[in-house]
């Protein structure tokens, strides 16, 4: 049995994972914070980074060293009720939830949104139909047309966007950082910069998508946990620097592309318009096929991984082509309530949903020394579930979070949670479940306990 991979494997694993996080979707992000963060454009990049990309490669790590198999092998020590719960949540959430009718939205916005204008609400509504007709029939289908076709826009894309990453530097559109912030990034710039790398569900996506890997390190002759999470942190360093690149160029980007277009456009409509600036009308009509191409297979994949995992998790005897036609329709309508409603409305789900992935890859790394322990899971993830509710509630639309009802339940965090107004009151009581949950585990004789290699 191997302990670890060669050079070349480690670059093989690394661009798999590249390719697991890298998606068109995720490109807005950076461009939209890189033009209005201004002046404190580092700052707010270097808190994306970490988890835009960090939290994702660690969720990776954390998976194969705790010697799961799959999300809900890795939430199950905290018992069946919220293995099923967090299963579900995450699964809704990276599928018709946000990240599927994001994909629509995303692919229309950068290639017709700039031309339709006054017949927008049409226009999405008709393009939406096509566009997850297309997926809906692919994802049945179960064919490699789309797969074939993404094995060479991928290329092609990448070289667009270098490109234009290299003009933007030779040929910039204006000094980068030298606006000032809007008011969202003029005060704790680095943590608001954490929050925003939420809205690419990378880390959750891990959780769900690390057996992948996982598996393909294994087919390479490395079984041992702990091995397997040392190649998987080597490969992610590979991803890191190629993903590093990306996002902080696409923030330099957004930075530069403050002066020559008013503030206020989501990332989709200014990548539209850099392309158009760098790379004339023909230029743009290619990117926004090679997007259109990269977020259908995004969807495609999505909507198969979701169906599968509901027809195979849930006994309701639906099947996976049914759950096709549903999440399908489900995505086709919350695309149409356009790009920035749905990135708006994932904000409380994603305030929730993070704090209980962060605390579940810690878990699963202590996991390592302490074994898969009942009572620390469920303690810790109560907690962190207790706090992150709060974060929920204050990010809901304004009717909801401004009234009575709410201000007077958030009076509690806001005087006794560290870090609730900056989105990190979670983190103390996490610590303080994990103490508690510890010792109670040391008091327990028989507590419920599943080692991987910690044994």
């Amino acid at each position: 049995m191997r302990k670890k991979l060669n050079f070349k494997e480690v670059l093989l694993v690394g661009s798999l994972l590249f390719g697991l996080f890298f998606g068109a979707g995720n490109l807005i992000f950076p461009l939209e914070l890189g033009q209005r963060a201004g002046v404190n454009l580092t700052s707010v990049t270097i808190g994306f980074l970490i988890s835009a990309i960090g939290l994702p490669i660690l969720g990776i790590v954390a998976t194969g060293l705790s010697d799961s198999d799959s999300l809900f092998d890795s939430a199950k020590p905290a018992g069946n009720s919220f293995a099923y719960f967090f299963t579900i949540l995450l699964y809704l959430t990276i599928g018709p939830g946000f990240a599927i009718p994001r994909t629509a939205t995303v692919s229309y916005e950068v290639g017709l949104k700039e031309f339709v204008k006054a017949n927008d609400t049409l226009f999405l509504l008709v393009f939406s139909l096509v566009f997850f007709l297309l997926a809906f029939y692919f994802a049945i289908k179960e064919g490699n047309l789309i797969d074939t076709i993404g094995k060479y826009m991928t290329p092609i894309f990448l070289i667009l966007l270098a490109f234009i990453g290299i003009m933007g530097l030779v040929k910039p559109m204006g000094k980068a950082a030298s606006v000032s912030p809007i008011e969202k990034y003029q005060s704790s710039p680095f943590t608001v910069g954490i929050i925003d790398g939420y809205n690419t569900l990378d880390a959750p996506a891990s959780l769900a998508f690390a057996v992948l890997i996982i598996s393909s390190i294994k087919n390479l002759g490395v079984k041992d946990p702990a091995d397997i999470g040392k190649e998987t942190l080597k490969a992610g360093l590979v991803c890191l620097l190629c993903m590093g690149i990306v996002y902080s160029s696409l923030a330099f980007l957004g930075s530069t592309s403050a002066h020559i277009m008013d503030g206020g456009e989501n990332g989709a409509i200014i990548l539209a318009k850099i392309a158009s600036h760098y790379l004339g009308s023909v230029g743009h009509i290619l990117l926004s096929l090679i997007v259109f191409i990269a977020c259908l297979k995004t969807a495609i994949g999505l909507i198969s991984a979701c169906s599968e995992m509901f027809s195979t998790m849930l006994s309701l005897n639906i099947s996976y082509k049914k759950y096709c036609i549903i999440f399908s329709i489900v995505s086709f309508l919350i695309a149409n309530l356009g790009l920035s409603r749905i990135i708006s409305l994932s904000i409380p789900v994603l305030m929730f949903l993070y704090p209980l992935s962060i605390a579940l890859i810690f878990l699963s790394i202590f996991s390592i020394k302490t074994g898969k322990r009942e009572k620390i899971y469920k303690w810790t993830l109560a907690f962190t579930a207790a706090a992150a509710f709060f974060d929920l509630l204050v990010n809901l639309p304004e009717s909801i979070s401004k009234s009575h009802i709410v201000e007077n339940i958030l009076l509690v965090p806001n005087k006794f949670l560290p870090g609730f107004s900056l989105g990190f009151g979670w983190v103390l009581p996490a610590i303080l479940g994990f103490i508690i949950g510890y010792i109670i585990d040391k008091n327990t004789k028989k507590g419920k306990i599943t080692y991987t290699t910690g044994k």
